[in-house]
């Protein structure tokens, strides 16, 4: 019964295997995808370039500028006479923020009042500029506690320094908050998108180009072999760049695989049929290898923009967050996701196991209906 489409599966990938332009595809781009994310694509935000004003140059104002040049965090590279002078920095990109203290600031403080510290961010880089504000507050706030203390303690308040709260933080998962291990997984479920897409949609189009696809149809071959023969190939070279990157993932840049590979199998078959589902979709509507390729392109970035691999869905209006919940990629993120980091298993990843098998096996008849339609 399954002869027609075991030689349709060995034509495939004879010609997949023949192609060198195909086989650099499917090796290269994927590594270096994972190798640009895992080194590259860094959230933490150290070493931010800043300029110093200080107009008191008192010991309270020393004190306090001697807690952002000796923190990772603040590379004071500059030290500016004019507010023209500052201007001039953030305008060029020399420096992301300035930090200026006024002339009165100990004095203020020796009274009891507020010294006043002011702040200019360069907004350009916003992502930047909110993490730097943390990190200012962070050091401003011990600072005033420590200008408190000392001043309670001059008026003869011991021991206050012992009171207060402390902050005991435990993160689970990622404890050193590594933006690497929020990444490469998410590199493995993108390759599982894309790869399956591309080589499905192309595929049965450059049969077509050539003229091949016509003498396929009227050989004996059936409308659903022919489907199963062409997707399938492609499905398991998915599945096998994924498992590559996965390795790679594991062992170089040393993302812990706490779970069940079974669970992450299961998983990527499931999602592997929304892939080819799309792709085969994308073959119906496309007429040439040149149209595939940019109908794959408008599907992919929205689809990997609506999917949480870079930017939390949470932050997205309420309406374009329902739209990701026919977007397969989101949930197998999940997936990913917990498989890796938390060692999660069937029992807490069930649901989106599910949400794959409904939206793959839909895109699958829907581009099957499609598909057969075409060919008669």
């Amino acid at each position: 019964m399954f002869h027609r489409v075991r030689y349709l599966f060995v034509k495939e990938m004879i010609q997949v295997l023949r192609d060198k332009r195909l086989r650099m595809i499917l090796i290269f781009p994927p590594i270096f995808q994972l190798i640009v994310f895992g080194y590259a694509a860094n959230l933490d935000v150290k070493h931010i370039q800043t300029a110093l004003r200080d107009l008191d140059q008192s010991v309270e104002s020393r004190e306090l500028t001697s807690r952002f040049g000796s923190s990772k965090y603040f590379d004071i590279v500059s030290y500016p006479k004019t507010p023209a002078e500052i201007e001039t920095l953030i305008r060029r990109g020399a420096v992301t923020l300035c930090i200026e203290i006024p002339s009165d600031f100990s004095r203020k403080l020796k009274k009891g009042d507020t010294g006043i510290v002011q702040i200019i961010l360069d907004g350009t880089e916003s992502n930047t500029a909110m993490i730097a504000l943390g990190y200012i507050g962070r050091i401003l706030s011990e600072y005033s506690t420590m200008m408190m203390i000392k001043r309670l303690n001059r008026e003869g308040i011991v021991g206050f320094e012992e009171a207060g709260v402390e902050l005991e933080h435990r993160i689970w998962f990622n404890p050193n908050v590594e933006s690497r291990l929020f990444y490469v997984p998410g590199v493995i479920a993108s390759i599982a998108f894309l790869l399956p897409i591309i080589l499905t949609a192309q595929a049965i189009v450059r049969e077509r180009e050539m003229g091949t696809l016509e003498q396929i149809m009227v050989s004996p071959i059936r409308s659903w072999e022919l489907m199963l023969g062409k997707t399938f190939p492609f499905a398991m070279i998915g599945l096998a760049d994924a498992m590559m990157i996965a390795l790679i993932g594991v062992f170089w840049f040393e993302v812990p695989f706490r779970g069940n590979p079974l669970i992450l199998l299961l998983g990527n078959v499931f999602f592997l049929m929304s892939s080819v589902g799309i792709g085969l979709f994308i073959s119906t509507i496309s007429s040439t290898q040149q149209q595939a390729q940019i109908s794959t392109f408008f599907f992919m970035m929205p689809a990997f923009i609506l999917s949480g691999f870079a930017f939390p869905l949470e932050n997205m209006p309420e309406w374009l967050q329902t739209i990701t919940y026919v977007n397969p990629l989101r949930y197998f993120l999940i997936i990913i996701r917990g498989v890796f980091l938390k060692g999660n298993g069937l029992d807490i990843l069930w649901p989106e196991m599910l949400a794959l098998v409904i939206l793959g096996g839909f895109t699958i008849l829907l581009s099957s209906l499609r598909f057969q339609k075409r060919l008669k």
